[in-house]
């Protein structure tokens, strides 16, 4: 087991599809597998093969992919559950029990010296099948350090090739961790793990505290989704570790964000925002302080270049912005501006920020045009000619659209959870040949007051090169609303991949 890196052990596909909400097929499963290994994790965690008919199928898929990762199966110190992880062809197997005396007592009944026989039965059982052992005790941070020190020390005399040590429900700090990790240390002599969950918002800081004590595999989840408040992110570990630490990884850290996207929208878990490495602001600059910095020196206001996870910086058009960040917006939109009039642009800017207003590119381009006295607007590439909507009570909310697309007829229907979802669906469907678009986010707001309201829909929207750009709409109709603004955020995206 000798290495020369900090391994990264992946259980997004097992701890990360117990967030609430979550249930990937077999499918889904292979997908986000095969990404993983694109991306150079070291261990997936593949599933419990015991739990359901879909984990073995899905676990049986991944192994027969043939990846460069080691594929590992979880399971409980029973002979059914290590017998159906072997049954898969896993690499390895993850063997468990709780060793708390909160779980003795109020879980598993047991006393712990029938823990450590089980212990040593069960590893040494897994062991003789020729698979990779990984041991853990669940709970650990809650057990006592003499009696989670001989769990361990059995595990590792019947034959487990690595402990693992989990924060099973989040309540380490970094440094009684390192400490825990020490003295583990000292009498185990095998490599240890650790998994750390978020529940106090620490399992990142839990994981580089165990890593500083000698811990060398960490295990993660793409975009830190689990049980709870989740599990250590996987993009802010690696990240940490790469570039703070300036520890060896494997992984690949420019597909980050690819990952990161690719796991958000097969688990339908959304990224916040503010979330570190793959949230939409973690490269967004509005301050007029900060962008001037970013302009003239990225790394004034950004501790790593975006480009290394695959992102890209975003200057922000908004009340807090100044001359120099908007002067670039504006420039790589095709305008030209006089000092004079990027400072009108500039008074126009703040004044929608005022009130309260996302400024949106489809703004921008309307302020400059109006100010600067130029329009730069392109014919659109697509254009809507007709749509439908069916909905109401027992009715699959259902929509189809008729565009023009580069001059042709184009017609497409789809279903959704409301008749908006069910028609920027069926615009994607057409256009997802030109363009790969994700809607970030969706604003709705009335611009009026009665039934009659005038709807004001605000939307961003992300291709797969990660260029964002922000349009806007109003109707008195919402889904025609919707509908406009998504397709004006389409053609903005095309015209600048046009221009690229």
């Amino acid at each position: 087991m000798s290495q020369n890196h900090i391994r990264i052990f992946d259980t997004t596909l097992r701890d990360g599809e117990q967030t609430p909400g979550v249930a990937l097929t077999p499918e889904d499963k292979l997908t986000i597998a095969k990404q993983l290994d694109k991306l150079g994790v070291d261990v997936i965690e593949a599933g419990f093969p015991i739990a359901s008919k879909g984990e073995v199928e899905a676990v049986r898929l991944i192994v027969k992919e043939g990846l460069k990762a080691e594929i590992c199966g979880l399971a409980r110190t029973t002979k059914e559950d290590i017998d159906a992880a072997l049954k898969c062809d896993v690499d390895s197997v993850h063997v468990f029990i709780a060793t708390s005396q909160l779980h003795l007592k109020h879980k598993l009944r047991l006393t712990k010296e029938e823990v450590l026989e089980k212990i040593s039965r069960w590893v040494e059982y897994t062991k003789s099948h020729g698979v990779t052992v990984e041991f853990s005790a669940e709970d650990a941070t809650r057990t006592e350090i003499p009696f989670l020190v001989e769990a361990y020390r059995r595990a590792v005399e019947a034959g487990a090739d690595r402990i693992n040590v989990p924060d099973t429900v989040g309540v380490m700090t970094p440094k009684r961790m390192g400490l825990l990790i020490g003295e583990i240390k000292k009498h185990v002599k095998v490599p240890i793990s650790v998994h750390c969950h978020n529940d106090f918002g620490l399992a990142v800081a839990n994981s580089l505290a165990g890593v500083e004590a000698g811990a060398t595999q960490v295990h993660v989840t793409v975009n830190g989704i689990g049980e709870r408040a989740g599990n250590a992110s996987l993009e802010e570990v690696v990240m940490a570790l790469y570039s703070l630490y300036r520890e060896k990884v494997k992984i690949k850290t420019n597909l980050i964000y690819e990952t990161s996207k690719l796991v958000s929208k097969l688990t339908g878990v959304m990224i916040p925002p503010n979330k570190p490495i793959v949230g939409e602001n973690a490269f967004a600059h509005e301050s007029g302080i900060h962008t001037r910095g970013v302009v003239e020196m990225p790394l004034t206001y950004e501790p790593i270049t975006p480009e290394l996870v695959g992102r890209k910086s975003i200057l922000v058009a908004g009340k807090h912005a100044g001359t120099h960040g908007l002067k670039k917006e504006i420039e790589e939109l095709g305008f030209k501006p006089t000092e004079e009039q990027l400072k009108q642009i500039l008074q126009k800017v703040k004044e929608f920020g005022d009130q309260g207003k996302l400024v949106t590119t489809t703004d921008l381009i309307s302020i400059a045009s109006l100010i600067c006295g130029k329009t730069v607007e392109k014919p659109k590439i697509v254009d809507l000619k007709d749509l439908t909507v069916v909905t109401g009570s027992g009715v699959i909310p259902t929509a189809s659209v008729k565009l023009i697309l580069e001059g042709k007829e184009y017609v497409s229907s789809e279903t959704g959870v409301g008749p908006v979802d069910a028609a920027i669906k069926a615009i994607q469907k057409i256009t997802d040949r030109l363009i790969n678009v994700r809607l970030k986010e969706f604003r709705l707001e009335a611009l009026t007051g009665g039934s009659d309201a005038v709807a004001e829909v605000v939307v961003k929207v992300e291709d797969a090169d990660g260029k964002i750009v922000s349009a806007r709409a109003a109707k008195p109709d919402i889904v025609l609303a919707s509908v406009e603004a998504m397709i004006n955020g389409l053609n903005r995206l095309l015209q600048l991949k046009a221009k690229a």
